[in-house]
């Protein structure tokens, strides 16, 4: 038995089997009761302020357990397991902060025992922003699933752990934890190589009554989403000849002149592969917001993000005089307003955007966007919190 658990004892009464003759309505026969022994059952978790985010444990005496049910009356479940040797079930997964649990246990003799407990509620929550989110149907190519947490994440290996990409093609990949630009611990899911078209995606976030760690808090909910991927599109820069190529599926579709950022200094582009990370239209554009002082502040049309530092692909007329003659903008590739309507018209959130050439600022920082393409496979795997552990191990 557990030390300091709550034993609880159920008295059962078995009946008789009815009268003593085969032929209805013989009733000659007197039902007899028999009291069997107690089932002496421990739950590792008691009273009204147990400790959440740790397995729930039932322990008998002596006998071997036939069933377990934990309820937390809101008609959900915690999956677990009879040990070998019946004498234990333990939960699959943690119990959660704030919840009341019911638990329900029988043994091999048909006797059983009930308990009930609270878990205390969580000191902090944690909570996650994940992308690409239930609204966002079909991706491209390059889409990663990101995911990153309001709170500090100590826990790296316990969090990645209840973490589960399902993919309708077995397609390979792995988790890599890294700082966002915010500042905030971020996790993404990269596949070893680009997606196939056509690849449908569940992400499963198994977080309730997970532990982020000191300073982080307790996950109280779980967190699901799913998505598409859509054509191969890719948006390749070249700096040296100021030209876009558009290719889907292989095929180079469209060739646009355009202007990039100016070389050798702070207005010059990154380089690299990166990631359209969103499709945000007409935005207001103000150097200030990036350190640029008072370079510009204006309407843009059909833009489109690469980087959260303000790295765009738009429409700009003020600057036609570069499109396919010099990179002269303050770090965005941007082109005719024609050109821009129809990229923006093919475009799609997670299509690749590589820009190679000379006159870049270099390639931005891994959560400035999504640069994790700019990894080798292996220099990717080994952000995973999991082969770190591994390792260690």
């Amino acid at each position: 038995m557990l030390a300091g658990t709550a034993l609880l004892a159920a008295a059962l009464t078995a009946c008789g089997g009815g009268s003593g003759g085969s032929g209805a309505g013989s009733g000659s026969g007197t039902a007899e009761t028999k009291k069997k022994p107690d089932m002496a059952m421990s739950v590792n978790l008691t009273g009204d302020q147990a400790k959440p985010g740790e397995p729930v444990k039932v322990t008998l005496a002596e006998g071997k357990l036939s069933l377990v049910k934990v309820s937390d009356g809101k008609g959900g479940e915690l999956p677990g397991k009879i040990a070998d040797d019946g004498r234990t079930w333990t939960s699959e997964r943690n119990a959660s902060p704030g919840t009341d649990y019911k638990v329900e246990a029988q043994n091999t003799d048909s006797q059983s025992a009930s308990a009930r407990f609270r878990t205390a509620a969580a000191d902090k929550v944690n909570k996650v922003t994940i992308n690409p989110g239930k609204a966002t149907a079909v991706v491209g190519v390059a889409q990663p699933v990101s995911i990153v947490f309001d709170n500090p994440v100590k826990n790296k290996a316990e969090v990645e752990k209840h973490l589960k990409v399902t993919t309708s093609n077995n397609t390979e990949g792995s988790w890599g934890w890294f700082k966002d630009y915010t500042g905030n611990d971020r996790v993404d899911w990269r596949p070893k190589d680009y997606w196939k078209s056509g690849t449908e995606v569940k992400v499963e976030m198994k977080l309730n009554g997970v532990d982020s760690g000191p300073g982080g808090g307790m996950f109280v909910k779980d967190y699901d989403t799913e998505f598409k991927i859509g054509k191969d599109r890719r948006l390749q820069v070249d700096l040296d000849t100021r030209t876009m190529t558009v290719t889907e599926d292989g095929q180079a579709v469209k060739s646009i002149p355009v202007s990039a950022g100016t070389p050798g200094g702070k207005k010059a582009s990154w380089s690299g592969r990166m990631v359209l990370m969103t499709k945000e239209g007409t935005i207001r554009m103000d150097s200030q917001t990036v350190g640029l002082g008072d370079s510009y502040d204006k309407m843009v049309d059909y833009s489109m993000r690469v980087t959260w530092s303000g790295m765009y692909i738009h429409a700009a007329p003020w600057n036609a005089g570069y499109f396919g003659r010099a990179n002269a903008s303050s770090g965005c590739v941007g082109m005719s307003d024609s050109d821009a309507k129809d990229l923006f018209a093919r475009a799609q959130v997670g299509d690749l955007v590589e820009v190679t050439g000379d006159g870049s600022k270099g390639k931005a920082d891994i959560g400035n966007g999504y640069g994790e393409w700019n990894l080798s496979w292996d220099e990717w795997k080994a952000k995973s919190a999991l082969a770190g552990a591994a390792q260690n191990g």
